[in-house]
């Protein structure tokens, strides 16, 4: 049964049930997959359409701080789906990839492994 969570940060996420009760803490090295979309649903990036997760540090500031804050959150094995305002994601400037200004992204999350 998924559950949704709201912080005061402007990010939230709905969950499933989590598999393990390992969580990351900053600079633990993670392995997950995501799927990134806007709120109209227009994709702009995957892992699983490379068919090869993302193995990086979270909490170091490799990723936009919504990613980073939302995977913290996150146990091996839980599948999130995180929400992240423009001013925890690129802001007013947008990215160079195609990502508007002021967008509010969505990411579908799965946490593989935890180390």
């Amino acid at each position: 049964m998924a559950r949704q969570v709201t912080f005061a940060l402007h990010w939230s996420y709905s969950t499933e049930p989590p598999h393990t009760q390992t969580f990351p803490t900053v600079g633990s090295r993670v392995t997950f997959h995501y799927v990134g979309t806007d709120t109209n649903g227009k994709q702009f990036d995957s892992s699983r359409d490379r068919r090869l997760a993302l193995i990086d540090y979270v909490g170091i500031g490799k990723f936009i701080r919504g990613l980073d804050e939302g995977i913290l959150q996150m146990s091996k094995g839980e599948t999130a789906r995180l929400t992240i305002s423009p001013d925890l994601a690129f802001g007013a400037q947008g990215n160079m990839s195609g990502i508007p200004p002021n967008t509010t992204l969505i990411f579908e999350i799965e946490l593989l492994d935890v180390e």
